[in-house]
């Protein structure tokens, strides 16, 4: 986990891109490049959504990092509902043009990983981090903090990618699962931590601050 190459194409999506590449290939090898294009533009949609790339992680003390790239649709005060508290939670909504890649946002130690089955409602709804299908994770830092990071299914989101084990250890920015295709990550925090995001605002995995343990 640790020592996750970045390839480029996430691990994830080499068997996507391999079907859609030798699909348009073979089309374009039998009746020309007109009838392969849908499939190219296929493997080109493939490319980019499975994309991977290295993140520099800053170096702020006490930082929580985006666990993903995509828009900030909630920073709110709100029940945690996994370790049954007050807690502010920072969602990120993911498109389908988005990176996948889902990061653990700080430095912890994994206390323990939940998995509910659920629907598939829009993942831009608030509801849906109750009710869609996700996998919670209960992360505990070197100060005493508890953060809780949760995968959440969408629409079109069908598979949630978890690699995370109770009792590992973790920096932050380390790669711990991914989510296809398009969906949120929800992060509660104890009330003290510091936002420095807002509602609307396009965020990074790793590289983008959410808010700051205090």
């Amino acid at each position: 986990m640790s020592n996750y190459p970045h390839p480029i194409i996430a691990r994830e999506g080499w068997p996507f891109l391999a079907v859609a590449a030798v699909a348009a290939i073979a089309v374009n090898a039998a009746v020309g490049f007109g009838w392969a294009s849908p499939l190219w533009l296929v493997t080109l949609f493939m490319v980019q959504f499975f994309r991977d790339p290295p993140r520099v992680v800053p170096q702020e003390a006490d930082a929580v990092l985006s666990p993903a790239d995509g828009r900030v649709v909630a920073v709110e005060r709100s029940r945690d509902p996994y370790l049954d508290r007050e807690a502010l939670r920072i969602s990120v909504f993911m498109n389908v043009f988005n990176a996948h890649s889902n990061r653990i946002p700080v430095d912890c130690e994994i206390l323990d990983v939940w998995y509910f089955p659920g629907k598939f409602l829009n993942a831009a709804l608030s509801k849906a981090s109750l009710e869609n299908e996700r996998s919670a994770l209960w992360m505990r830092t070197a100060g005493g903090a508890d953060v809780t990071c949760v995968q959440v299914a969408g629409l079109i989101a069908r598979r949630i990618l978890c690699y995370a084990k109770k009792g590992q250890t973790f920096r932050r920015g380390e790669r711990f699962g991914f989510i296809r295709f398009g969906s949120r990550l929800d992060v509660y925090l104890p009330l003290t931590a510091v936002p420095r995001v807002s509602v609307g605002d396009k965020v990074y995995a790793t590289e983008t601050v959410l808010a700051v343990l205090s």
